[in-house]
């Protein structure tokens, strides 16, 4: 399959833009004061575990997407060359 010029760097920049979205949620849920993702003890609750899954997740699928955008830039810059 090939990808456009413009496709290729939106899924690039959307891989970029997943992980800078999911490191500033992660940092913020680690910092949570309100409860939520930690119990009185210290203790990651449950609402913890499972916004870090979607976070791990949320990276993988965003490198995966940010890869594939990489490898068609790369291959309409081949091409123009």
């Amino acid at each position: 399959m090939k990808l456009s010029r413009r496709v290729s760097w939106f899924l690039l920049a959307f891989g970029v833009w997943s992980w800078f979205i999911w490191i500033t949620f992660v940092k913020n849920l680690w910092q949570d004061g309100s409860g939520l993702a930690f119990d009185d003890a210290g203790d990651p609750t449950g609402y913890f575990w499972v916004h870090l899954l979607l976070a791990i997740t949320s990276f993988l699928l965003g490198t995966a997407v940010g890869v594939i955008g990489l490898r068609g830039v790369r291959a309409s810059r081949d091409k123009s060359a």
